[in-house]
């Protein structure tokens, strides 16, 4: 039987028909297959391809591939000071048999990466822009768990999250394709092996370490909590359909970790805006902001001149005691202490604070159900470490004793963590300097050039970059701008050279000289000197140190309260005694219009011993900290110390240390 062909009139014999009958069924079937997404589906299904790799995994498969760049602004033609806009995805996908709860996944880049964005995850290390030069960990946003592909069907959107990332990169030619050196996944109990890489691509299955032993403890339906130096609960008390009571708890769980009228930042995603607050306050209320929103437009018949704020990242602070009964905005435990956060080790009962919100949402989100913490989380206080936050994080609700007192405990509807660490201060941004000297050299070490910024001064008049001027002791108990004249005198004195451009201030509010007294054959001891610059005083003020291998000597302090800090022992906090817990503020001269502003001062002596410690060399160092701590804040110290010479005059040494001792007991006894 033959088929005709109706354009030429040929007849087609029918197994060549049959022929490309069935090359044409199976071109469409294919054609069909192809369309087929077994990506990771976004919002609109889409997504991409997932490696075959992927099919030999019994585990967490994790991917990188690089995108694309483009040359950015400035063009130099220094290869390495060149910045360039990249684009990249990355992949987790649970292909395993156990649920990833909580999942973690480090990028080692090593290409001086500034993150801009990044969909599908948040980062743990703090906010964007964020410095990635020596890699960043991304945990899941929404998605914080992984669940696996055989109880969910092997629904993609459940078992895997897709990263969109967008950045900057430094240092890197055209020739060569920037990936990172690592990728892993950090959760406790899991291996990764290393990286497999082929061109612009690499990826990693991680397996469960089987002698991993979990943690004894109760098992958590979500991710459990971690430990930070400052921990942010946010709890969900009550839920309604338009809003919903909010409960916020800040814990400071590092020993010498503070915060002084600390300022809270977060950010809203979703239009939700602030009722009414309890234990709190922010800065700005204003009425339009909410009139002129997506807010003003839904809720029509509210009063919003009441209504606390609307402002997308508002900023909220602490309340004074005063407020702490008011019916109102008080009567909340572990409010109003002015935004003051202790240290466990000084005071347990001083070291959380609390508030309460009414949020009210917008739609889409109008269901009890609908519960979406706030993003980006910052907090700062006026001189004290500088945190860095990580992503509200999805953990089980929290416990509450029961309002009746009964033998019972409440749960919050929803619970958030959000996990604060303390920064290493940046080069000339610190916020208090140390300055050096001894019973053995006639000057003193003065506090770095710019240690806390020259941001606000005019550089043109000196040099931000030179080492600082020795001093007379004496110099250090006046302000900068009255040490000019002792400064170069002194120099003359002792044949030093003076530079026609003499270097910056320091620019610090508070400042600490550690003075070493004596030196002998079986301890020695020194003097912390506390200088407060600013026009306003610190309440519950303490000074931290870290002595080295010399800490574990440390005996006594004679007008202050010393504590060891364990398990090293080899820092030691100090605060003031009852009634000199305050460190006052800077105060005019007695004759203002000739005599130097006078600062407030703190002071005391500290012993030593040297037994059961080796090799212990005052002289060469070993008698300065290695780290010092005002409220917290890691203080900036001096490049060098004091050093002894085989010439120096001993007799005039002692001498001037007994001024400067004397003129500063007389100081302190002025104030």
């Amino acid at each position: 039987m033959r088929a005709i062909d109706v354009k030429t009139g040929m007849k087609i014999p029918w197994d060549v028909r049959y022929s490309l009958s069935l090359f044409i069924l199976l071109s469409s079937i294919l054609f069909v297959c192809n369309g087929q997404d077994y990506g990771t589906p976004g919002e609109d299904g889409g997504g991409a391809e997932p490696p075959p790799e992927m099919a030999h995994c019994n585990g967490i498969f994790m991917s990188y591939n690089f995108g694309s760049r483009e040359r950015e602004y400035p063009h130099v033609k220094n290869v390495t000071a060149q910045s360039w806009a990249f684009k990249s995805t990355a992949m987790i996908v649970n292909a395993g048999r156990e649920e990833l709860k909580g999942w973690q996944m480090f990028i080692g880049f090593r290409h001086k990466e500034l993150i801009v964005s990044a969909t599908g995850a948040a980062p743990m290390d703090g906010d964007y822009p964020l410095d990635a030069s020596n890699g960043t960990t991304f945990v899941g946003s929404p998605n914080t768990d992984l669940k696996t592909s055989i109880e969910t069907a092997g629904d993609f959107t459940q078992i895997s999250a897709n990263i969109e990332i967008t950045g900057t990169l430094f240092g890197v030619s055209k020739a060569v394709t920037p990936i990172p050196k690592t990728i892993k996944l950090t959760n406790d109990g899991w291996e990764c092996p290393a990286a497999k890489r082929k061109g612009g691509s690499m990826h990693v299955c991680c397996k469960r370490n089987p002698k991993f032993k979990n943690k004894t403890g109760l098992k958590t339906k979500f991710a459990p909590r971690r430990n930070g130096d400052l921990n942010i609960v946010y709890d969900v008390l009550q839920s309604f359909d338009s809003n919903y009571l909010a409960q916020v708890t800040i814990d400071n769980d590092n020993p010498l970790g503070r915060l002084d009228r600390w300022n809270l930042t977060f950010e809203w995603m979703r239009g939700e805006f602030i009722n009414t607050m309890r234990g709190a306050y922010t800065h700005k209320k204003d009425p339009s902001e909410c009139l002129y929103s997506k807010a003003g437009q839904y809720y029509k018949d509210l009063d919003f001149s009441q209504v606390m704020n609307c402002q997308r990242k508002p900023a909220i602070s602490d309340l004074p005691p005063e407020k702490k009964e008011d019916n109102v905005t008080g009567k909340l435990p572990f409010c109003c202490k002015n935004g003051t956060l202790l240290p466990p080790i000084m005071d347990p009962s001083k070291s959380r604070s609390m508030f309460q919100l009414q949020v009210f949402k917008l739609p889409p989100d109008l269901n009890r159900t609908a519960l979406y913490p706030p993003q980006h989380w910052k907090i700062d206080g006026v001189l004290n470490p500088q945190y860095k936050c990580g992503p509200p994080v999805r953990v089980d609700p929290s416990q509450f004793p029961d309002p009746s007192g009964l033998l019972a405990v409440t749960y919050a509807i929803s619970s958030w963590q959000v996990v604060c660490n303390i920064t290493k201060p940046k080069a000339q941004a610190s916020r208090c300097c140390v300055s050096f000297s001894a019973f053995y050299n006639n000057s003193a070490v003065p506090c770095n050039t710019c240690a806390c910024g020259c941001n606000d001064i005019d550089t043109d008049t000196c040099n931000a970059n030179s080492n600082p001027l020795l001093l007379p002791p004496d110099a250090l108990l006046v302000p900068f701008d009255n040490r000019t004249l002792k400064a170069r005198a002194w120099a003359k004195q002792n044949h030093m050279p003076v530079p026609k451009k003499l270097p910056c201030p320091d620019n610090c509010g508070v400042s600490i000289n550690w003075h070493v007294s004596t030196d002998y054959k079986n301890g020695w001891t020194a003097r912390l000197t506390v200088f407060n610059w600013r026009d306003f005083a610190f309440e519950d003020w303490f000074v931290a140190i870290d002595m080295g291998k010399a800490g574990p000597g440390y005996e006594n302090v004679y007008s202050f309260n010393g504590t060891r800090v364990p398990p090293s022992n080899r820092t030691v906090i100090f605060q003031g005694l009852p009634g000199m817990n305050y460190l006052v503020g800077q105060v005019n001269g007695t004759n203002p219009l000739r005599d130097p502003p006078v600062p407030g001062k703190q002071q005391s002596v500290i012993s030593f011993t040297k037994k059961n410690i080796k090799g212990v060399n005052i002289p060469e160092g070993d008698g300065f900290p290695t780290k010092l701590f005002f409220n917290g804040e890691e203080c900036a110290l001096p490049k060098h110390f004091p050093k002894k010479s085989s010439g120096h005059r001993h007799g005039i040494s002692v001498l001037m240390s007994f001024v400067f001792a004397t003129m500063a007991a007389f100081a302190l006894m002025m104030d």
